[in-house]
């Protein structure tokens, strides 16, 4: 199984000990989880401004992640530009899943499998380590 996680999980994840740690401590278990170096980068932005306390734990946790290169292709979905090579990284990088808690820019495509790669949010991907039935997908 391969995860890739997007910026606001790794944010989320950055806070010591949070459920959002403990959910991709789990996920490394099973499975090997991904992001992209442009993931990377908005997180550590964001947690710079707003939550500078949990960049050490986010370097550790990054460290432990396979970081795959940004990719910007066509995809059969409507996607604001600037997000296009967060889930084009995922769909190159043959992820089972996309998790994303970003309802805005992604939210019309949970339960969505795009090219491959299922979109979902970090509570599906919970209930799937859990063993829990997978939700069923539209395929795109």
């Amino acid at each position: 199984m391969r995860i890739f996680l997007d910026a606001n999980v790794l944010f989320s994840a950055s806070q010591p000990e949070s459920a959002f740690a403990r959910l991709i401590v789990a996920a490394g278990r099973n499975a090997r989880v991904l992001t992209s170096e442009i993931a990377g980068a908005e997180a550590r932005r964001n947690l710079a401004l707003k939550r500078p306390v949990w960049l050490e734990s986010f370097e550790a946790l990054l460290a432990e992640l396979e970081l795959v290169p940004a990719a910007v292709f066509s995809l059969p979905v409507s996607l604001d530009e600037k997000d296009m090579p967060l889930l084009c990284a995922a769909i190159r990088a043959r992820s089972d899943y996309f998790v994303t808690g970003d309802r805005r820019d992604f939210g019309h495509l949970f339960g969505t499998r795009v090219l491959g790669t299922l979109v979902i949010t970090p509570l599906q991907l919970a209930e799937i380590l859990s063993g829990r039935v997978e939700p069923e997908p539209d395929e795109l």
